[in-house]
């Protein structure tokens, strides 16, 4: 079955200067532009501070009020757990106004002494708790490249290159900017 799938064009490109002279005020307004983005992103991340900053000050009487009041019921749940858990038989216990939980935290391993346990589980045959890994040293293929050539399956390639455009930085004289 054939894909219906549409091919698009590429969109035409709209500015494309017809000589160096057009070419050179093309990069200069491509650097004014690049100014003026800078500068309204830097306006938008002062109003962005400045929101947070509001926000942080309205709310912290709030957080407080919740702070105290989670910890005072988290207090005397922890004294009638055995009354509100019907002696430890259900982790948690339903109130009008909403329920409370206890959850058990996800296990985890401390190691001390890495090299002492690896041994260990040599020695005890525990292999399925050692974990070994082989991997490409990519650095040292990129440091002789000839010597990597020589390998079935290696390559070394550049990744193209890229084009870029670098406007002289002028002063605008705009403050702030």
């Amino acid at each position: 079955m054939k894909s219906t799938r549409k091919k698009t064009k590429a969109a035409a490109i709209a500015r494309v200067p017809q000589d160096r002279e057009e070419a050179v005020r093309a990069i200069g307004r491509i650097g004014a532009l690049r100014r003026d983005i800078a500068a309204h992103k830097a306006k938008a991340d002062r109003i962005v501070q400045k929101a947070g900053e509001q926000f942080d000050s309205d709310t912290a009487d709030l957080r407080a009020e919740l702070e105290e009041h989670e910890r005072g019921v988290q207090t005397w749940c922890e004294a009638n757990r055995n009354a509100l858990t019907a002696n430890g038989k259900v982790k948690y216990h339903e109130f009008g106004t909403g329920r409370i939980n206890w959850r058990l935290k996800p296990p985890r391993v401390t190691v001390r002494g890495v090299e002492a346990v690896i041994e260990t589980c040599r020695k005890l045959g525990f292999s399925s708790f050692l974990r070994e890994t082989t991997e490409i040293n990519k650095e040292a293929m990129l440091a002789d490249p000839e010597k990597a050539r020589m390998i079935s399956g290696v390559s070394i390639s550049s990744l193209g290159e890229d084009f870029v455009i670098e406007p002289a930085e002028l002063e605008t004289g705009k403050a702030g900017v």
